[in-house]
């Protein structure tokens, strides 16, 4: 398709991984692509700074990566020549409960099951054919709603993933079983009664019997870092430390997709959109936040359950109903004293992140969007809980409540870090109802962050899919479905 000259094809504001993603995909079709970062460095979630003190390397937002070890678009780049190297923990993820017993995700879906005892086969019967379908539905789940490949495989997979997870949960009759579901499902930080919670738990559970959940060596920079790589090796250029603001401030170019939320979007762009697509937009529901906290520690955590020592992630809650009632509260306004804690041990299997010795720590608990209640104490009498003498360890220690995560990343909305509430209401419909949720009302311009379908993760496929519609809206271009 013949266009006039442009000092570009097309421009990608954001450098997260999903700008990153539509960015390559763009270029790989010969394009000239501008790939723009407010920061001075690459990533948006993926970034990795020594945050307490010096060699110790903390991932400042995202940690472990189950996503994009199995992103249908990442698995055929080339990132390995690109510097990215995964390593896999022995055990994906651990839930330990107050007795000193722990719930493990393992990659072997049978040993799952048989160590959760009364519930071996309730396990199986609810993730064997989520396993074998995956490959087939993978490309389905991860995009936008449409008509699937396998109709009846997707059905399959849809009628226990569009459930709420506390029905799922009744599946389960053990303390082990439920409570595995729950940290699963608390992924999604929103009530664990909300329709399609059940769906983050299917997906994430899956992940960890298929490819596990990864840390990548060196630090989540790493993943921004190979794929940046990449993409200028195939001549893509990248303009850093440029924050953009207004339209006037671009070059030209016959496309522009935005790696940013729908409040930034309408504040760069909404002069250029219909009147109902802003009030669409304006109308778009931002979740819970999280309050972070990273330690530098003098020894490795000692969990009382061994089997936790060994885990990449670690949920800790205890029991399914603290875990749903905690998250009740967050979504009612309040900030429980036992919360959810989602917790990281990255250098407990890359040496790289911190001295000889010594380790690093991350961990996050959901709080109100907005929040600025300071939360360490809270977190680490949490982390304690399960871990007798953990605060005794701790060198050193850097937090983020909501207001500074969304300074340091504006995608993170008042603390969100999944662009948006991923309720049913906004599950295949964000950031609004339209046949490609990527086009906007003006030609020309498209959203491509997490704010889109399928959302939160690092996995790229936001940014794959909004390529693929501009692509094919401007240039004629098709691009085979993953």
């Amino acid at each position: 398709m013949k266009l006039e000259k442009r000092d570009y094809d097309a421009i990608v504001i954001g450098a997260g991984p999903n700008g990153l993603a539509a960015a390559i995909l763009m270029q790989q079709q010969g394009l000239a692509v501008l790939l723009i970062e407010g920061k001075n460095e690459i990533g948006g979630g993926l970034r990795t700074a020594e945050l307490t003190l010096p060699g110790f390397k903390h991932d400042i937002c995202s940690a472990v990566h189950p996503l994009a070890a199995a992103s249908p678009f990442f698995e055929t780049l080339p990132l390995e020549q690109h510097g990215l190297e995964y390593i896999y923990p022995e055990i994906a993820a651990a839930h330990p409960f107050d007795d000193g017993t722990a719930a493990v995700l393992l990659q072997s879906v049978e040993e799952t099951a048989r160590l959760l005892g009364a519930d071996e086969q309730a396990y199986l019967n609810l993730m064997k054919p989520v396993v074998k379908n995956w490959p087939l539905i993978a490309a389905d789940v991860l995009g936008p709603l449409h008509f699937p490949k396998h109709p009846l495989l997707m059905a399959q997979f849809g009628l226990p993933a569009l459930t709420a997870s506390t029905m799922l949960a009744k599946k389960f009759k053990t303390t082990e079983g439920k409570g595995l579901i729950a940290g699963m499902a608390a992924h999604s930080i929103q009530p664990l009664d909300n329709l399609a919670t059940s769906a983050i738990a299917l997906v994430l559970m899956a992940q960890g019997h298929l490819k596990g959940w990864p840390v990548p060596k060196g630090g989540s920079q790493q993943i921004a870092n190979s794929l940046s790589s990449y993409f200028t090796s195939i001549g893509g250029k990248i303009q850093t430390g440029f924050y953009v603001e207004n339209l006037n401030q671009l070059p030209s170019a016959h496309a522009v997709l935005f790696d940013v939320t729908p409040k930034q979007l309408l504040k760069i762009a909404g002069h250029k959109f219909s009147s109902i697509y802003k009030w669409q937009l304006e109308r778009y529901r931002y979740g819970a936040g999280v309050f972070k906290v990273d330690w530098a520690l003098d020894a490795p955590i000692s969990f009382k359950a061994e089997a936790v020592k060994k885990a990449g992630t670690v949920h800790l809650g205890n029991t399914f109903d603290e875990i749903a009632n905690g998250e009740q509260l967050i979504w009612n306004g309040g900030h429980p004293d036992k919360p959810y804690v989602l917790l990281a041990q990255q250098s407990m299997l890359d040496n790289t992140r911190a001295p000889e010795g010594k380790h690093t720590a991350w961990a996050y608990c959901h709080v109100p969007n907005g929040s600025t209640r300071d939360m360490t104490s809270i977190i680490e009498r949490q982390v304690e809980r399960f871990a007798p003498g953990f605060r005794d360890t701790i060198l050193a220690k850097h937090t983020f409540n909501t207001q500074q995560l969304e300074e340091y990343n504006p995608n993170y909305i008042g603390g969100d870090i999944n662009g948006g509430v991923i309720d049913l209401g906004q599950l295949f419909t964000r950031p609004v109802l339209r046949a490609s949720p990527y086009k906007t009302s003006a030609k020309g311009l498209y959203i491509c962050s997490s704010s889109t379908p399928p959302g939160g993760g690092v996995h790229g496929m936001c940014g794959w899919h909004a390529a693929k519609r501009a692509l094919r809206d401007i240039w004629g271009i098709r691009i085979k479905p993953l």
